[in-house]
């Protein structure tokens, strides 16, 4: 897309939001585009209310499968608010649901009160994401498992050919790993038969240590659209050893799970080959393309990831 057409589309994601808020009963009078990536965030001020409108779709495209994604990050937002954890919340003001408006769904939250010192996807001391994880782990519904490895990621890796910035020998090597690591990553069932023992809980599902925003009053997490079921080693995957240990210390003093480093390869592995897939969406979001550059060059000099390189004996355990 050109820098023209993404304007558009920021302008007809901000129109289409104001036009669902107004039916809502909001009196929308200056809409402000606070974030504009992956989805389009507008301030529907005068109101302390913000649309999220995504717009670079990374997980399948269908209306009812978007839908229930949308329906999962709220309602686990608005339970993990209940529960006193710090998160930004549903909007009370209009109904906890995902609105279609003008081939858009979008999704209605709070406004924060951005602290001076917030910067977008600045991370925070894993503490955070050991805290989180205590306290999904007593969430009730039922979740997909590893959602942004099992939904969307398929279509990708299909479409990998299309992409400029790959060779036919990625598209290959992307191949045979995405069947490789799919043979023990569909499901929960897959998962446990390669990795016994090791449990799995409801997890945020996309780096949450940087999903954060820094508020007047303290750090609070956002962006639960990959909330699915899994091993925490997914939120922890590519943060570096010093993050993990950190991670373990704070795991440890709240009772749970410290990481486990065969799932955590695993983990690595699966997390980089779906950016190797996101290589698909530069057509629709042009600054993706320096980022997974550097991706890129860092997955062609690993080993590659084949049937068979999976279980605790890669680390010498039974």
């Amino acid at each position: 897309m050109t820098p023209d057409e993404v304007a558009e589309r920021t302008r007809r994601a901000t129109g289409a939001a104001v036009d669902a808020a107004r039916e809502l009963g909001l009196e929308v009078e200056h809409p402000v585009v606070l974030h504009d990536v992956f989805s389009v965030v507008v301030h529907l001020a005068p109101h302390p209310v913000v649309a999220r409108i995504p717009v670079v779709l990374t997980a399948a495209a269908d209306p009812a499968g978007q839908t229930a994604r949308r329906q999962r990050e709220l309602d686990v937002a608005a339970w993990l608010d209940a529960q006193g954890v710090p998160v930004v919340p549903p909007s009370a003001l209009v109904p906890r649901s995902p609105i279609h408006r003008d081939g858009f769904v979008m999704t209605f939250w709070e406004l924060a009160d951005l602290a001076d010192d917030h910067e977008p996807y600045r991370g925070v001391a894993l503490r955070h994401s050991a805290q989180l994880h205590a306290a999904l782990a007593r969430y009730p519904r039922e979740l997909p498992f590893l959602a942004p490895f099992n939904d969307g990621l398929p279509a990708m890796i299909a479409e990998l050919h299309t992409v400029d910035l790959l060779t036919a020998d990625d598209v290959d090597r992307a191949r045979v790993e995405f069947d490789s690591l799919r043979a023990i990553l569909a499901d929960q069932k897959a998962f446990q038969a390669a990795f016994p023992g090791v449990t799995v809980q409801p997890i945020q599902g996309d780096a949450p240590s940087h999903n954060v925003i820094r508020t007047t009053s303290g750090i609070v997490f956002s962006d639960f659209e990959d909330i699915c079921r899994g091993p925490v080693e997914w939120d922890l995957a590519m943060l570096g050893a010093a993050a993990v240990a950190e991670y373990d210390a704070a795991a440890r003093d709240l009772g749970i799970r410290t990481v486990d480093p065969e799932v955590l390869r695993v983990m690595e592995y699966a997390r980089r080959l779906q950016f190797i897939g996101c290589t698909t969406l530069v057509s629709q979001l042009p600054l993706l393309a320096d980022g997974l550059g550097q991706a890129l060059s860092e997955w062609r000099s690993m080993p590659m990831f084949g049937p068979g390189q999976v279980g605790r004996s890669q680390v010498g355990r039974s």
